[in-house]
């Protein structure tokens, strides 16, 4: 209702670990800091309200046994106690040239005593700063499930020097401590597990449902160790609690890079970004407000027209301002955002705006990246086919070379199940490896030309085709849902690889939810070839696969889709999904906890690499549009009966209650998206973590 004031809400202590939050918005009516301190704190305004209140009915007592000249000074000690703040607010807008809901509210009060109805006056502003309060007290709760991030942290951490410990601020961490870790204890920084083993709830900042089992890494970390790529079981994050085991964690990032921190900024920064309806009833109010204005200006001289007084226009003038004042309107859109993107944050989903918690509630096609999406990301080489003539350990040795020096995912597979069917054998050592992007790689062992790749790569335009007979099995592995890797050393052909990676144990259910929360098209679309695409398809449910697609061509399908659709969401992983994911309306980032191209790319990012939080993420944004859609029909639908309503005579008093109603409504509304759980959800997700031991909520919520 009244403006929100930009200013830095310090957290004492901890202003090196994580930024401070913001406020939101500026202008007409958004969510607004309600910190009006005071005699008695942060609480000042409401108790002035609920005083406000009080000299009122103590003023309407009197008035009914003796008059109101008896009564008036209690109408007074109304009126000053319920437009203390809201005079400050009004003057504070009048400096910065704003004409804004506070003032009109003051304008109508002042109007209301000139004609004498001084009881209609002091109704008006015990209820607008009750309402305020109340308003201020409602927003400070969706406010501080946000701002409970930045407190989960510790101040101390435990530092490892020599063969002692020593106690340090967090701040001071540098990259390469190491910290101690007690049992119970939150971690003080993103790290990697060096000594010990534990499991550690990492609900505050994935959501994940159950605590995650950490062991130390294999060898020790250094400068070029990348803490995002490192296995799940060695990296923790700042703010997760530890469990029964010791731990000692070497820090990778300072305190104000930590994935926690991280997430505090980017939770602030969203909040000052506008979803679609909230520009439009900002563009709305700017135009009606100042319409209202010239009609309450020309209400006032009706009397010239009309066969009435001064007096009666003047009134029912007054009457239309606070019938027409649009403050359950300036906050019905704010609040849901807000509420929305606190409860997101619990859950373990990171959501940048109000525009992609609006615009994911709203499509109704998705499009999925398959491997580490709806697969798990982790294939296995199932298939090893010599060509004629070629020893397996031959075709194994020289595959391994290469794809040990490639960082893609069939590359990783290709040389952990290699080595372990040659026993351990000793190695080649690869030169000159290098990419063809979608394709495959090249490279060079002992001095020979190594090509491993899709078939395609070789159709004969980079050396000798494929024989039929390579041909024929690579075929035939691929019609089994095989990833098919065709190996050649100069114009020789040693063999083909199969290589196959499981769907996700929830794949299908969460597939079969989506499809009941209105989403209508899922597709997926990945670089393996059309039959593998439509093995994975079939089995997890979805309605159609697009397979053998370049970079390029994901990109080109989801700009098509958009304008088929008109709204689109790519889910992938951040990384190699990066430009599909921001030609996307919302891209979703899956694992991004720690990952730091997945938190800067998405628009919305699923913190665990679990595929449930997708359809928490996707209900939730649905309860979001829809408490917008009700809250805009209840704050336009006041606004519609009641300026008629008092054009023919409704009095200020009704329409006052009414009004501030209204707008109480919206925001209680709102806050039922804190409490948002997913409905007939069968496990564990992000939607359920409110209630965990650990979780946001628990720390200051």
């Amino acid at each position: 209702m009244a403006e929100t004031h930009d200013h830095d809400r310090e957290l004492k202590g901890r202003e090196a670990r994580t930024p401070p939050i913001r406020s939101s918005g500026e202008g007409n009516g958004h969510v607004a800091e309600h910190g009006h301190g005071g005699l008695f704190g942060e609480k000042t305004e409401l108790i002035l309200a609920v005083a406000s209140a009080a000299a009122l009915g103590v003023g309407l007592l009197i008035e009914w046994v003796a008059s109101q000249q008896v009564a008036l000074a209690s109408y007074v000690a109304a009126y000053l106690c319920g437009g203390f703040f809201t005079v400050r607010e009004a003057l504070d807008n009048l400096r910065r040239r704003r004409f804004e809901i506070d003032t009109l509210m003051i304008a109508a009060a002042a109007g209301a005593a000139l004609l004498g109805h001084w009881s209609e006056g002091a109704l008006l502003l015990a209820l607008f700063s009750l309402g305020h309060a109340l308003e201020g007290y409602a927003m400070g709760r969706a406010r501080r499930a946000i701002e409970a991030l930045s407190k989960l942290a510790p101040e101390i951490a435990v530092v490892r020097r020599g063969q002692g410990v020593e106690q340090v601020p967090v701040e001071q961490l540098k990259v390469g401590d190491i910290v101690v870790v007690k049992p119970n204890e939150r971690l003080p920084a993103d790290g990697l597990v060096v000594v010990g083993e534990s499991s550690v709830d990492q609900a505050p900042i994935t959501g994940e449902s159950v605590p995650v089992d950490k062991r130390p890494i294999t060898g020790k970390p250094d400068s070029n160790t990348d803490f995002a790529k490192a296995a799940v079981e060695n990296r923790v994050f700042a703010g997760t609690i530890n469990g029964p085991g010791a731990l000692e964690v070497w820090v990778a990032r300072p305190a104000v890079e930590t994935t926690l921190a991280r997430v505090v900024r980017m939770v602030a920064d969203a909040q000052a970004q506008r979803s679609p309806t909230q520009q439009f009833t900002e563009r709305f109010e700017r135009i009606f407000v100042p319409c209202v204005l010239v009609g309450i200006a020309a209400l006032m001289f009706a009397w010239v027209v009309v066969d009435e007084t001064f007096q009666q226009s003047f009134y029912r003038a007054m009457a239309v301002l606070v019938a027409a004042s649009p403050c359950a309107l300036a906050i019905s859109v704010p609040s849901a955002v807000l509420s929305g993107i606190a409860r997101a944050g619990r859950g373990g989903v990171l959501v940048k705006g109000g525009g992609p918690l609006e615009n994911l509630g709203t499509l109704k096609a998705i499009a999925f990246d398959k491997t580490g999406t709806l697969t798990e990301g982790k294939p296995r080489l199932t298939d090893i086919l010599p060509a004629p003539g070629i020893d397996v350990t031959e075709l194994l040795r020289d595959a391994i070379a290469i794809e040990e020096l490639s960082d893609h995912p069939l590359a990783a597979a290709v040389v952990r199940d290699g080595r372990e069917k040659l026993g351990g054998e000793p190695g080649l050592k690869a030169d000159n490896v290098e990419s063809i992007i979608g394709k495959g790689v090249k490279g060079s062992v002992g001095g020979r030309s190594i090509w491993i790749g899709k078939p395609g790569l070789f159709d004969g335009a980079n050396g000798a085709a494929m024989p039929d007979a390579i041909r024929m099995q690579a075929l035939d592995l691929e019609r089994t849902g095989r990833t098919v890797m065709v190996v050649r050393q100069d114009d020789a052909y040693l063999g083909v690889l199969g290589l196959m990676d499981k769907e996700r144990a929830a794949a299908r259910d969460v597939i079969a939810r989506l499809k009941r929360l209105g989403i209508q098209r899922m597709i997926m679309l990945t670089g393996d070839n059309q039959s593998v695409a439509d093995t994975i398809a079939r089995q997890v449910g979805l309605t159609e696969a697009r397979g053998s697609l370049m970079p390029e061509d994901k990109v080109a399908f989801i700009k098509d889709l958009r304008e088929r659709e008109g709204k689109v969401a790519m889910v992938g992983d951040g990384v190699n999904d990066a430009p599909a994911l921001a030609n996307a309306t919302v891209g979703i980032a899956m694992g991004a906890a720690g990952s730091d191209v997945a938190l800067e790319t998405a628009d919305i990012a699923l913190m665990a690499d679990d595929l449930n939080h997708l359809t928490f993420a996707v209900g939730l944004s649905r309860q979001t549009s829809s408490i917008i859609r009700q809250n805009l029909w209840v704050s336009l639908g006041v606004v519609a009966v009641l300026i008629p309503s008092t054009l023919f005579g409704l009095q200020i008093g009704a329409a006052i209650v009414f009004h501030e109603g209204s707008t109480v409504l919206v925001v209680f509304n709102a806050l039922r998206l804190l409490a948002y759980r997913e409905p007939g959800a069968s496990h564990a997700s992000g939607g359920e973590q409110a209630s965990r031991p650990g979780a946001v909520v628990r720390a200051g919520a």
